[in-house]
Formats: C-alpha cells, structure tokens, sequence
C-alpha cells in the first residue's frame, strides 16, 4: 500500500503546482480525511482542553473573591453560635417534659398482709401439708382464674382468639378441642406427679419418670426441687374472707428459705421472663392475698414464685419473686377484681342486710367489702363497727323497697330478696 502512495506522490512531484494543491488544508480534508502528510506538524492533533475556570470573568468577580478570601473569623462561643442560630432559625421551642402517667390506684385498697392476723407462736409443726378442699357454699364466689379471664385486656383478647382461629384451622374444630383436652390432662398428671413427691418425701419414682405424659416435666423441675423445703399445702383452697374471692392454690412451700406460694405452669414455648407468663404473677399475688386473709392458714406469706416447666425436658424457668414486686402485682389485682365486680355486681339478699345492721354497732366487728361495694359505702377497710353505723344512719333513705317489693340501693340496683 505504501509503495503505491508513494508512486502517487511522485507522479504529483512531477506535474508543477500539484503538490502544493496536495498539501492546501481543504483539499487535504476532503481526499484525506483520516490521514494526511505533513512536513513540520500533525495537522489533526487533538485539541487542548480548556479549563472551565478561565472562561471566568476575573474581572467581575475580583472584589467578591477579595472579600471572601480576605475575610478573618473571630474565635466562636457558645454564646455565638446560639445567636447564629436563632438569626437563622429562630429562637428555640422550650419542650415541655412529658409528665409521667400517674398509677392508678384501687379505690377499695386492701393490705397485702393482714395486720389483724395473729399467728401462733408455735405453729403446726406436723410434715403433713394442708390440703382444704372447696366448700360448697362458697362456690357462688367468683374464683381468681375466672376473675382473670374475663377482664383480659382488648389486645390479649385479640391475641388470643388469633391463636384459637389458626390452631382451629391446622388442626380443625374437633382436633383443637383434643388438643386443648390434652393440655389440661398434662397439667393434671404433672400437678399429680408433683403432689405425690411431695407427700412421700422422696425423689421422682421409676413408674412417673417411664410415664411420658409427665417424665419430661419432671425432668425439667427437677433442679427446681432441691430448693423446696417445708411444704405447708398442696392444692389447697383459698378464699378472700373480706374480698370475697376463693382459689386453689397449687404449693406453699419454702423456696431458698423463704415461704412461698408456688404456682406450677407447664409450656411449650420458653418463657425465660417474668413478663412473658402474662396474667400467672397476678394470680399468684392474688393468693398470697387470700391466704394472708383466710383464717384456715395460721401463716402470711410474702412472696411468690412461678415455676415454668418443659415437655422436652429442658431446664425449667423460675420466677421469683419478692415481697415488693408482689405488693405491685397485688395492687393490680385489686383493680382488675374492682373491674369484674362493677361488671358483674353482686346481689344483696334482705337477710344479709338484715345482719349487717344488726351486728352494728357491735364492738369491733367488720363487714365484708363487697357488702360495702354493694350498699356504695366508700370507706376503708376494714370496715370499723363506728363508721360503718354511721354510713348506714346516713342511707337508711337510699334503701328503700320497690315497686314489686324488692329492695333497692341508692343507685336503683334491685337487691335479691
């Protein structure tokens, strides 16, 4: 290729003024538009870039460069830098503190622990634990499990009936009705297995550890069990004399020293926290508190401890706890029993009223607070045979008999004959 061209130059060479015509910028541009040739310098070299701040007018802008440049800051304060900003975005906001909400406290409050309760200066020191069955006439009472379940909060409700809608529909109406029966049947069998430990005083026997309703549980206490010592009742009924309110209290027991209401709980899921038991702390307050207040039990106790048990055999959780947090939980309670009682209020019958008024102003003698509650007498309890006569003076108006004969309270509620 090269020969060729350089035969074309010749040729060009040879003819007067064609070479200049060659070497002219246009006529090279048009034949030669990629290449061409060049005695003293590339004719397309690439352009020098031009830097974008020369295409600014200097000029303009000299006096504004000067000032920036020659413009000295003093040391900044903080009294400076606050006046900057409020220059630049006003003076600030004073945020008021959020005010903490108060508690709420019950409006009939009752002691934890009874101050009227005399406990023997010998107590029973017999090994067998009390175990009091429930009485019939008490059984109108509303118990603790049933107070809990109906004053559950909306989203515990929600939860709830959630989880009741999905296992109804992996396992089907009936399969979750065996299912739940099962449960029920486990915790039996474990509270059972328990029981039996306790009243023979020795370790878990070889028929309850082959026994796979239950062996798992077992396995699962079984640390739990070293720290029980002096069992003082075992499934045991209890009731709330001023209250009125009754339970079926699983354990009492020393727990590390320490006399405790135990309250046995079996899951499936871990539950490593106190607040992942949900509504059991309640519960076990609400014992204590009608242990403390039932004249069957020559004891008070102070503390609690719910113990929660595995199928699987992993190590059981234990919550203990102590006299404040159960003072804490037991003004709970209180508020969640004032709750039911307002949704479900009681029926005073004439013959109860009848008593009421007769046995004032009998010395020191006291009247059951839902009683109280009932006739809407606000007064602390226990109720002082003095000022609940005064109360009752002051009503005598209020109740008065209805249309049909029955009595009525100040608020119009019928009063059951």
């Amino acid at each position: 290729m090269l020969p060729v061209r350089m035969k074309f130059v010749q040729l060009l060479c040879m003819k007067p003024g064609k070479l200049e015509t060659l070497f002219q910028i246009p006529f090279c541009q048009k034949q030669f538009p990629f290449m061409c040739l060049a005695t003293s310098t590339c004719l397309h070299s690439k352009k020098k870039k031009v830097n974008s701040y020369e295409l600014v007018d200097q000029e303009k802008y000299n006096n504004l460069v000067s000032s920036v440049t020659s413009y000295k800051t003093g040391a900044q304060t903080p009294e400076t830098i606050f006046e900057e900003d409020n220059w630049l975005y006003g003076p600030p906001k004073q945020q008021k503190r959020p005010v903490k909400a108060e508690t709420k406290a019950p409006k009939h409050w009752v002691p934890l622990i009874n101050p009227n309760k005399k406990i023997p200066l010998l107590n029973n020191d017999s090994n067998f634990p009390m175990k009091i069955p429930l009485q019939e006439n008490k059984t109108k009472m509303p118990s603790v499990t049933h107070i809990l379940q109906q004053t559950i909060s909306p989203q515990q409700a929600i939860y709830l009936e959630r989880w009741k809608q999905k296992m109804i529909l992996e396992l089907g109406k009936d399969g979750f009705a065996e299912y739940t029966k099962n449960l029920f049947l486990q915790g039996h069998l474990f509270h059972a297995a328990l029981e039996s430990v306790f009243l023979s005083e020795e370790m878990v026997t070889k028929e309850q550890r082959e026994d796979v309703t239950v062996s798992g549980y077992l396995s699962s206490v079984e640390r739990v069990l070293k720290d029980i010592s002096e069992v003082r009742a075992l499934e045991s009924a209890v009731h709330h004399e001023g209250l009125q309110y009754l339970g079926l209290v699983d354990c009492v027991a020393k727990y590390r020293g320490q006399l405790c209401v135990i309250d046995w709980k079996t899951s499936e899921k871990p539950k490593p926290s106190l607040k992942n038991t949900f509504d059991n702390p309640l519960q076990v307050a609400a014992y204590i508190g009608a242990i403390n207040h039932d004249a069957n039990y020559d004891f008070q106790v102070s503390c609690g401890l719910i113990v929660v048990a595995y199928k699987d055999g992993s190590p059981a959780h234990q919550h203990f706890m102590a006299p404040e947090l159960c003072s804490e939980y037991w003004n709970k309670w209180l508020l969640r029993l004032e709750e039911y009682m307002d949704r479900n209020p009681p029926k005073l019958s004439s013959a109860e009223i009848k008593g009421v008024i007769e046995a004032f102003p009998t010395e020191g003698a006291q009247v059951p607070l839902h009683l109280a509650v009932t006739l809407d007498v606000t007064v602390e309890h226990p109720l002082q045979a003095k000022a609940f006569a005064t109360q009752l003076a002051a009503m005598h108006h209020s109740i008065v008999t209805g249309a049909g004969g029955e009595l009525r309270n100040g608020r119009g509620r019928a009063l059951e004959p």
